[in-house]
């Protein structure tokens, strides 16, 4: 474990809602995350951190695509099976801890891990959708990120249920009802800057979410 205290002092930095908060994980939380889930635990945080670094002078598409890919690799698993919880957004040092999580947290880890990688904050909403599972027959809830090339374009979605970014025209298994971001939320139903709803401080779980993620920082790790 002496190779949790070689890492070097200059973390990926995320201004969110106003606030300089640390992405990356320090020496600390490392070794807490070691002790708890183990040396593999550590890898994957490890390889994130690689990954952020990496990402800097490369092109948005590809910085979509080597996000998208890295997490999509986690298993998916319900929050009643994770964290015994019927509803819990797990930050991105949780969700690489413990080895998997459910939507909600693969669109969030992807959300930040992006703005950690210098896409622009506008480009990048975290989306309510209602997806259609056919063995089902049924619709149910779900949450995807969607990029915005522009402001008013359509947008390309992240989705750990399937591999490859599409285009939103072409997830017609998809029914978007609401969107949000550090800067808002919105109805899904409109692009740009319109149709704002209120504030993503309005959204309990976003509040629980930014509060553990700086705690973390100090060392406390679920």
């Amino acid at each position: 474990m002496k190779r949790l205290f070689l890492w070097s002092a200059a973390f990926a930095v995320l201004a969110v809602a106003g606030v300089e908060m640390d992405l990356l994980p320090n020496a600390r939380t490392l070794e807490l995350v070691g002790q708890r889930y183990g040396l593999a635990a550590v890898e994957r945080l490890s390889a994130w951190r690689d990954l952020v670094l990496h990402l800097g002078g490369a092109g948005e598409h590809e910085k979509l695509a080597q996000v998208n890919d890295f997490f999509n690799r986690l298993p998916n698993i319900s929050d009643s099976d994770q964290w015994a919880r019927r509803d819990y957004w797990a930050t991105p040092v949780e969700l690489l801890a413990a080895n998997g999580g459910d939507c909600e947290d693969f669109a969030l880890a992807k959300y930040f891990t992006l703005r950690a990688a210098g896409v622009a904050p506008d480009r990048l909403r975290v989306t309510y959708v209602r997806v259609w599972r056919p063995q089902l027959s049924r619709m149910e809830p779900h949450m995807v990120l969607a990029y915005y090339p522009a402001p008013e374009s359509e947008p390309l979605i992240l989705d750990n249920l399937i591999g490859d970014i599409r285009p939103a025209a072409a997830r017609t298994d998809l029914a978007p009802t609401m969107s949000f971001n550090a800067e808002g939320l919105w109805s899904a139903k409109q692009r740009g800057q319109h149709g704002k709803l209120g504030e993503a401080s309005d959204i309990r779980h976003w509040n629980d979410l930014l509060a553990r993620m700086h705690h973390e920082k100090t060392g406390a790790i679920r």
